[in-house]
């Protein structure tokens, strides 16, 4: 694996602890921290006496900046480094293009005010673009990264049936992160004394409509959990390799999900399963998103040994 390929999976890890960082700020309610100001914290470039709110924000706000250097410097790379045409260009190109949105959209958040005890719908539209950009940013860097790693680029010529299919799964997942990223928002803002409580809110014609929208996440989890488990199995086992390796993947990160979303549940939604559950959500994104890759690759084309 060259030097390009190490860094470009790097990035892609590193960005994932910058998203269960995010989650932090917004289970924490820290997202106010620096006031209604960007990308300066509280008017200033360094917040001077800051609360542990304003750290928390403001340590977000630094992490973001270097992630967006990080995938600046790989797509730089990846320019000068492949040759026209190489399929690790388009996805560089759009890692930045999804890194900036998600700059934009993290901004608009505090600009607009939709964080700390915002309730609004506004701010859970904004949160869902925020996901679904998230997740858009997480497969153009791995499919990035498995391009600079050998891997074909995606042909769905011929098989137009396999990529509606995976389409349509990347679809139900995208839902399902949707779903949840609501799901969160209600525990955050609506936090319960215990599980009845918590049960009566979801469905009490009086909560908040967040909460009563919090069925829905359990509901299409499942099914899009049990889905890809299924699916991941049976790739597992028709195929060798690499798309053997990532099916299995697949099917027990999936299975995973499940047993953390109970606990989510059981346990009430503490900040540490919030992030716990997002990151695992984001892992199974990145398996289906490979496996998707892998399994489009022109035909007669074999499979890298590993990604």
């Amino acid at each position: 694996m060259t030097r390009l390929a190490r860094f470009s999976w790097g990035v892609l890890a590193y960005n994932l602890a910058v998203i269960a960082w995010g989650a932090y700020v917004r289970a924490t309610r820290s997202g106010a921290g620096c006031g209604a100001h960007w990308p300066l914290c509280n008017g200033e470039v360094i917040p001077q006496s800051p609360s542990v709110e304003m750290l928390v924000e403001f340590s977000h706000r630094l992490t973001s900046g270097v992630a967006l250097v990080a995938v600046a410097v790989m797509a730089a790379w990846v320019w000068r480094a492949c040759a026209a045409g190489h399929p690790a260009r388009r996805g560089a190109a759009w890692s930045m293009v999804f890194l900036l949105i998600e700059a934009g959209v993290g901004a608009a958040l505090v600009l607009f005010r939709l964080v700390a005890d915002n309730a609004s719908t506004a701010r859970a539209l904004f949160m869902s673009v925020h996901l679904v950009n998230t997740f858009f940013l997480l497969a153009s860097l791995a499919l990035t990264a498995y391009w600079l790693s050998g891997g074909a680029r995606v042909d769905s010529r011929n098989r137009r049936a396999l990529a509606m299919k995976f389409g349509l799964g990347a679809a139900a997942i995208l839902l399902a992160g949707v779903s949840g990223a609501v799901a969160a928002l209600g525990d955050t803002l609506y936090p319960a004394g215990n599980l009845a409580q918590a049960l009566g809110a979801d469905v009490s014609a009086t909560s908040h409509l967040l909460l009563r929208l919090r069925l829905l996440h359990p509901a299409i989890t499942m099914c899009v959990a049990v889905a890809l488990v299924v699916t991941g199995i049976r790739v597992g086992y028709d195929a060798r390799g690499l798309p053997r390796r990532l099916g299995f993947a697949v099917a027990g990160v999936a299975a995973l999900q499940i047993a953390a979303g109970f606990a989510n549940v059981l346990l009430l939604a503490p900040v540490w399963m919030q992030m716990t559950h997002l990151l695992i959500a984001d892992v199974l994104w990145i398996g289906f998103v490979l496996l998707g890759g892998v399994s489009l690759r022109p035909l007669g084309e074999p499979a890298p040994a590993r990604p």
